[in-house]
């Protein structure tokens, strides 16, 4: 029988008959005892699978190989007896009569660069007192996001931070930083304590691909936006990315340090593509969990993009959502691209975590837009169908942003602080959240994310300066670009909804007007913590604004309904 085209497969999951055949509600993933794990996968077009273990998350030799049995609605399972905590495995999936090898997409460790999986006893990856680590209570009116890299945050040697642990997950968890060692200026999770931001959004910490993590980190650098594994945390923040129950203690730890200063932790999730197209969940079910166009290639709505709208692909976003807010104790989730997701996911997103022993007051936001044209045609998660959000649901508020600034895609294009002719009314428009303004389909003001500048496009300084000067020293300090700096800060840190700021914003942060750093040089990415100490006056006007907000909870109480 010939093998099936892309167009057929599409055919065939977009069939109701299949999901309701292939629908598996048991546990997924390796189920560890010290007695044997039980590896279970779905895979309902598999004609056979095996598992081969390794003693090494890469190299060395092989412990042996064993079939996985066939059961109900596609789920394909193996017992292995005996401990076997820290052993790595691939699976072996036969579709069409093509043998794919691949790594387990509901694996949760693994070795160098994600290659192979690996069965963890969680257990084991506990770091002292994780058992008494939990959420801080912050009130709606404390309420604020500072966006950073892990490896921005503490590559800087100006930082204070220990050499073995610059750039890592660790950086986060050394008391008592300061600029130099010089007792003074405080750096790192020394200075988030003083600014009086409460919540630190994580660009992405799930495994990526776009590090090699077997290789030195010095010119190596990327955002993240290219997952690899979703239940594993990146290997290059960790002090060994061979082990693979190092990254998963790490990643605890700085969770755990972030949560004892009273602050929370969101994290940047980008389940709407992956790095490649030969990935676990791919290798595993080709084509299921991908969106495609009528003739079965894949949609390109951000690359491949995630088919959140077919059943077993839900269900394996909210099973991956629950785990990091279950195991890592997240505070907060950021989707990206969240106009890549339908409407009914998002909500079904936000309904777990509700769920969840204190889930209501876990923060979910994202992109209401989408990086390119997509095949998802059933009410987007976009700014259209904002009333269809869950009203705990939050989007990130472009008008709010251009309003401001001016628009982020134009460099000389001015906004209200460059003095932008009739502005003053959208400014309103932007303080009441966007309310009382036919701009936004209705929503609760609660669903607004107020910022000016996040990882994407320029920083604020940045564009302050490309708006004013053909030329601009984007180094050199310049008394009227810090003025609109100020007003900017003052307008989207007094208004409705939830204030957001790219890290060192509040000390004009400069990429010396590289818009889209996602791959430049670490040097140019990461945070100069000099420039807090330059800047100083600027970070106490934050500092001074976080505070008012703080200290004026009557003047939010709309924030209680979402944060």
């Amino acid at each position: 029988m010939a093998a099936k085209t892309p167009a057929q497969w599409k055919t065939l999951f977009e069939n109701e008959p299949f999901h309701r055949e292939n629908y598996y509600t048991g546990p997924l993933g390796p189920d560890y005892t010290p007695g044997g794990t039980c590896l279970r996968l779905w895979a309902p077009t598999a004609e056979a699978v095996t598992v081969t273990l390794y003693h090494k998350g890469d190299g060395g030799a092989v412990l042996g190989t064993k079939p996985l049995v066939r059961g109900a609605q596609g789920m394909w399972s193996v017992w292995l007896p005996g401990e076997q905590h820290g052993r790595y495995y691939t699976f072996a999936v036969t579709v069409d009569g093509i043998t794919r090898e691949t790594g387990d997409p509901y694996a949760r460790a693994a070795g160098v660069n994600g290659v192979r999986s690996m069965i963890v006893d969680l257990a084991r990856t506990a770091p002292s007192g994780w058992e008494r680590d939990v959420r801080p209570n912050i009130s709606p009116a404390q309420r604020a996001v500072w966006e950073v890299s892990v490896r921005d945050f503490s590559q800087d040697a100006a930082s204070g931070v220990r050499p073995a642990w610059r750039g890592k997950y660790m950086a986060f968890t050394q008391q008592g930083t300061t600029l130099h060692g010089d007792g003074i200026h405080p750096t790192c999770l020394n200075y988030l304590k003083r600014l009086g931001v409460k919540y630190v959004q994580l660009m992405p910490i799930f495994d990526f691909g776009s590090v090699d993590e077997a290789k030195p980190l010095l010119r190596q650098y990327n955002w993240g936006y290219d997952p690899t594994n979703f239940n594993v945390p990146e290997g290059s923040y960790s002090t060994d990315p061979t082990r693979g129950e190092v990254r998963i203690r790490e990643c605890r730890e700085m969770i755990a340090a972030l949560h004892a200063a009273g602050i929370g932790v969101v994290m940047d999730v980008v389940y709407n593509h992956t790095y490649r197209t030969e990935n676990p969940l791919n290798n595993t079910v080709p084509y299921y969990f991908f969106r495609q166009n009528p003739d079965g290639s894949f949609s390109n709505g951000s690359g491949n993009e995630f088919a959140s709208e077919r059943p077993m692909a839900r269900r394996y976003l909210i099973d991956s959502i629950l785990y990091w807010a279950k195991e890592y104790h997240i505070d907060g989730f950021r989707f990206d691209l969240m106009g890549l997701y339908d409407a009914e996911s998002i909500n079904a997103v936000r309904a777990a975590l509700d769920s969840l022993p204190g889930g209501r007051d876990i923060l979910l936001y994202g992109e209401p837009w989408q990086g390119g044209a997509s095949q998802l045609h059933r009410y987007e998660a976009n700014k259209a169908n904002l009333a269809m959000l869950n009203e705990r649901v939050g989007i990130f508020c472009d008008d709010t942003r251009d309003a401001i600034k001016g628009g982020c895609f134009d460099a000389r294009e001015p906004g209200y602080v460059e003095g932008k002719p009739g502005s003053f009314w959208d400014i309103g428009a932007a303080v009441a959240a966007w309310c009382r303004s036919d701009r936004l389909p209705p929503h609760a003001p609660s669903q607004i994310v107020s910022y000016v500048s996040a990882h994407d496009n320029f920083t604020l300084w940045d564009k302050l300066l490309c708006v004013r000067y053909e030329k601009p020293e984007f180094t050199a300090r310049d008394t009227v670009a810090l003025a609109q700096n100020r007003l900017a800060a003052g307008i989207y840190l007094t208004s409705f909804g939830l204030p957001f700021m790219q890290a060192g914003e509040e000390f004009a942060r400069t990429k010396k007007g590289v818009g889209n750093s996602y791959r430049s040089s670490p040097a140019l990415n990461r945070l100069d913590w000099n420039r807090a100490e330059q800047y100083h006056a600027l970070v106490d006007y934050y500092r001074g604004l976080l505070a008012l907000r703080a200290a004026f909870p009557a003047t939010v109480p709309v924030l209680t309904g979402y944060l």
